[in-house]
């Protein structure tokens, strides 16, 4: 990799992480799938609607939850896409098997 190379990636990460903070960051659903939104963090709360397959969402914020595995894994984090809106993280590609977003203040 050039210094070239390597100052690029630095913009990059530096610029997703200002998107970040501004809450601008969007992320890929696992390809394939529809998933289901809940109106909180487990898959005993009722579904609020499903996401099209190929979807890209915001995350507000994130909370624990109940365990589920997915294609990325298995993990109690879940995503609150809009308010009363949650998504489990192991259908986002967050690049990241930690929090990305801030913790939701319920």
């Amino acid at each position: 990799m050039t210094t070239q190379d390597h100052q690029g990636a630095a913009e990059a990460a530096d610029g997703q992480a200002l998107a970040a903070a501004a809450g601008g960051l969007v992320y890929p659903v696992a390809p394939g799938y529809r998933v289901k939104v809940r109106q909180g963090p487990g898959t005993g709360t009722p579904v609020v609607r499903l996401l099209a397959d190929g979807a890209r969402i915001k995350i507000r914020c994130q909370t624990h939850g109940e365990k589920v595995s997915g294609p990325y894994g298995t993990s109690d984090i879940w995503d609150n896409i809009a308010p009363g809106e949650y998504i489990s993280d192991t259908y986002v590609r967050t690049g990241s098997s930690g929090m990305v977003a801030p913790t939701c203040m319920n």
